[in-house]
């Protein structure tokens, strides 16, 4: 089923001028940033959002059907914002707080600052606005199904040119997940830079040995 824009009209009807989607990409990676979007769906797409046919949960579409989609919400939104935190962040605080931090920082990329918020799952409490933090949102929501989006494609190509300055890693396959070609880098090389080192398998590595405990 596609996402609809339901939940933006239910907040537009109690008053909210202008609806944000967010959403992240990244969050349980082994390597390299967060990645969040906030996308805001001007009056053209809330009165015709079949211009946005297609635009779903990332994880639903193919490589080629994100970038396409990726290039429509960029052409026809009224706004989105694109923010990122890097892996010394996301040890140092904690991968909870800098997911909040990314969609903080995203929101505040917008031309103009929304009245309200769609968020998938993770609300932020630290803004003041009505917000819905909705489960499996970007199945659910337009705008949260267009920000999984940006935000995917956005960390996809970070990933991809990682992958040049640390080849060894192949980060360009595998964005980071923990897959067993990663495992296998890991094994022979140790972590690089661009490693989260607060998670597992990381935690395990023996420090400066470069050997894998499982």
């Amino acid at each position: 089923m596609a996402p609809t824009i339901d939940h933006e009209l239910e907040l537009l009807a109690c008053g909210v001028a202008r609806v944000a989607g967010v959403d992240e990409a990244g969050r349980g990676c082994w390597a390299g940033p967060v990645v969040a979007a906030a996308v805001v769906l001007g009056p053209e797409l809330l009165a015709c959002p079949a211009l946005l046919a297609g635009v779903n949960d990332s994880k639903q579409l193919t490589a080629i059907e994100r970038d396409a989609c990726y290039e429509r919400v960029l052409a026809l939104a009224e706004g989105v914002g694109i923010a990122s935190v890097p892996a010394f962040l996301i040890d140092a605080y904690g991968i909870v707080p800098a997911t909040r931090l990314a969609m903080v920082t995203a929101l505040l990329q917008l031309p103009c600052m929304p009245g309200g918020l769609l968020i998938d799952a993770l609300p932020l409490p630290e803004l003041p606005l009505p917000q819905l933090a909705l489960v499996k949102g970007d199945a659910r929501s337009l705008s949260i199904a267009a920000a999984s989006v940006v935000a995917k494609v956005t960390r996809d190509r970070l990933m991809r040119t990682a992958d040049l300055a640390y080849p060894l890693y192949r980060f360009g396959a595998h964005k980071g997940y923990g897959t067993a070609e990663h495992q296998r880098a890991l094994l022979l090389h140790g972590p690089c830079p661009l490693h989260r080192r607060s998670f597992a398998p990381l935690l395990s590595l023996r420090e400066g040995a470069g050997e894998l405990v499982l």
